[in-house]
């Protein structure tokens, strides 16, 4: 069993790095977009337009495979557009059905696009699709084979109808413009993914296998620290809906599942801040729970672990992961690359702190350095 999930999620990794190859600071996104997948629940991702929201939803669901769905939704959408239309043979005969072939409640993956500018009806819908997997619509009831929506949008909203249906997507993200540091990787590696279109790697399989053993993940463990979590947060004014404090165990579940194990640890509560609601409970709560954050890692979401708790530990793997990359190259990786890994490694362990494995591979990446000099 632990070999299956094992061989599963390193098959994600593959698929979400072939995803991400090019678009520079999305890995993060894409590494949600999955956990979310596993989890069985649902993704809000607020910034503003042009942030490659959509191409990188669009890589992940050409990656993963299945069927994909797509729609930015304007204050005039009609339900037609995203659930399909009233099927007129049926209607003659006095039955109102709706043909939903090719339409969102068939899709496997959803991205909508300004997702709070559905209109009421839309957004009654939705919630039946995104909460139970069924399509309502006069006589028609069906259910959706949906494993993640993904909602964007460029601010959350005040109004408090759209701010509950808000909260139906358990994990928030919020993304920024590539900074300017980045702008060179950004141009290089927007213009290699225009070249290169993705692959469908998987088929879907690899995500069920994951999604289908989550009652079986062992919480046990980590349910004491996940309790002081939140009232390490209700102390300073940051509080989560029970709603939100149950599923949020739904996250830390797929996040052992997706490094491979099926007992959570306090590893795996990382995804606690993604369902912490807006931006600024976020940022506050990454310093109240900087502590139980130190332990946070996980083999294959290896951004989505660094962005959320920005810790040397959750580096661990990606440092790891870079080296291993370098090493394995025929010929000798550049000098400039090697160089830059050691100064992060050094600039985020000293002799003490330095773990035995990552000791070993800077030793290895040293003797390398030193043969091309």
């Amino acid at each position: 069993m632990i070999e299956t999930l094992q061989s599963a999620a390193a098959q994600i990794r593959q698929a979400v790095r072939a995803a991400t190859e090019g678009l520079v600071g999305r890995e993060q996104l894409a590494e949600l977009i999955v956990l979310a997948a596993v989890a069985q629940e649902h993704l809000l991702v607020i910034g503003p337009p042009g942030t490659a929201k959509s191409a990188v939803v669009r890589r992940v669901a050409q990656a993963m495979g299945g069927r994909y769905f797509e729609y930015l939704l304007g204050r005039f959408t009609e339900p037609s557009e995203l659930f399909g239309a009233v099927d007129l043979k049926k209607l003659r005969e006095g039955l109102v059905e709706t043909d939903v072939s090719g339409m969102l409640p068939e899709a496997d993956i959803v991205f909508l696009d300004e997702v709070f500018l559905g209109s009421t009806a839309i957004l009654n819908t939705l919630l039946g699709v995104l909460n139970e997997r069924r399509f309502r619509r006069g006589h028609t009831q069906i259910h959706c084979p949906l494993r993640v929506c993904v909602g964007a949008a460029n601010g959350l909203p005040d109004d408090e109808a759209l701010a509950a249906f808000g909260d139906r997507f358990l994990l928030h993200l919020f993304v920024e413009s590539v900074p300017d540091n980045q702008l060179e990787a950004m141009l290089a590696g927007g213009w290699q993914s225009e070249q290169r279109p993705v692959q469908a790697l998987l088929g879907l399989s690899q995500l069920d296998t994951l999604s289908q053993a989550l009652k079986q993940v062992d919480l046990d463990r980590v349910r004491p620290a996940l309790a002081q979590a939140v009232r390490q947060l209700r102390e300073v004014g940051i509080n989560l809906s029970d709603r939100r404090i149950v599923k949020s165990q739904r996250l830390i579940a797929a996040a052992a599942l997706l490094g491979g194990r099926l007992e959570a640890s306090e590893a795996d509560l990382w995804p606690l801040l993604y369902a912490l609601p807006t931006k600024e409970t976020q940022q506050h709560g990454r310093e109240v729970l900087r502590g139980l954050f130190a332990h946070s890692s996980n083999t294959y979401l290896l951004s989505a672990v660094e962005e959320a708790t920005l810790q040397p530990m959750s580096r661990l793997s990606r440092l790891l992961e870079s080296a291993e990359m370098l090493l394995a190259q025929a010929e000798p990786a550049q000098g400039a690359l090697l160089e830059g890994l050691l100064r992060e490694i050094d600039a985020n362990f000293n002799e003490q702190t330095l773990p035995e494995h990552l000791r070993d591979v800077r030793g290895r990446l040293t003797r390398r350095l030193t043969a091309s000099a």
